[in-house]
């Protein structure tokens, strides 16, 4: 199946050197403007909106919004930003550049012009990566030259979808940082992730110390290792069959007379759960 066609990235779709005229810059009505169906923003910050509300009320819209006509109304491919504001303003126009282009180059433009602007948090960009690669089957080399970009930069960035939602939440609202993030990737466990998540939020952890703790938390003594390659193929095989039935790491740590039972848990929440599992009727 041969790659949808694509645009040759905003640059060149709209130059920077032309004048409006060139650029087909009309007034339109912003009650015939409908959401785009590509709108890779997922968040929408109210105080830089409001900035952007304040700017457009002294200065006006300096950079015109991106639509493409649809029956006889106009789907917005970039400035969803732009646009609100100018709602919130009241206003009932707003300079655009009319494209006639398919939804190929409808979802690139959108993307693109929120990259190159840095629109997106670390979430929203990598999910714009991956309709990128899903969507017209780009490489991340094809991906980093449309966006202006390494490809080690988006290949990183796409590992940030590896990541638990919960936590990838957090990223996008700002609770933890990219750098925090591709931290996290490598611990393989997510229950160890959401912990040492839970550690960073609440300790205000820099990266440099998160890269530290799990440092300290892979370094296993050889003790310990020793022991875990001493267990029988049932209790593995018991392990697992705990981890299954209470949805938490289990380890069954063996002795030459006696042993211990640990059962992980990553919040207050999680240990009344694992107690209810145990001890019906615990909580109430």
């Amino acid at each position: 199946m041969s790659k949808l066609a694509l645009g040759r990235g905003l640059g060149a779709l709209i130059p920077e050197t032309v004048t409006h005229r060139e650029r087909e810059v009309v007034e339109i009505e912003i009650a015939r403007v409908r959401p785009g169906k590509f709108q890779p923003r997922l968040e929408f910050d109210a105080e830089k909106l409001e900035e952007l509300v304040a700017s457009i009320k002294e200065k006006g819209v300096v950079q015109p919004v991106i639509v493409r006509p649809a029956g006889g109304e106009f789907e917005l491919i970039a400035g969803e930003r732009r646009l609100r504001a100018a709602k919130s303003l009241g206003m009932h126009k707003l300079p655009a550049i009319v494209k006639n282009v398919g939804d190929g180059e409808a979802l690139e433009l959108g993307i693109v012009e929120n990259i190159q602007r840095e629109n997106l948090n670390p979430i929203e960009e990598a999910a714009a990566y991956r309709s990128l690669a899903e969507k017209f089957r780009l490489t991340q080399d094809e991906i980093a030259k449309k966006v202006g970009k390494s490809r080690s930069a988006v290949a990183n960035s796409l590992r940030l979808l590896r990541l638990p939602k919960d936590i990838q939440d957090d990223v996008a609202a700002g609770k933890l940082t990219a750098g925090h993030a591709k931290v996290l990737l490598t611990l393989e466990e997510e229950g160890r992730q959401r912990t040492l998540r839970t550690l960073i939020v609440s300790r205000g952890m820099s990266v440099r110390e998160v890269e530290r703790w799990i440092e300290k938390v892979k370094s296993v003594p050889e003790r310990r290792k020793k022991r875990a390659a001493q267990k029988s193929p049932d209790l593995l095989k018991i392990e697992e069959r705990l981890r299954c039935a209470m949805g938490t790491q289990v380890r069954i740590v063996p002795g030459r007379r006696k042993g211990r039972v640990e059962i992980e848990y990553y919040s207050p929440e999680d240990l009344d759960r694992i107690l209810e599992l145990l001890m019906p009727g615990f909580a109430e």
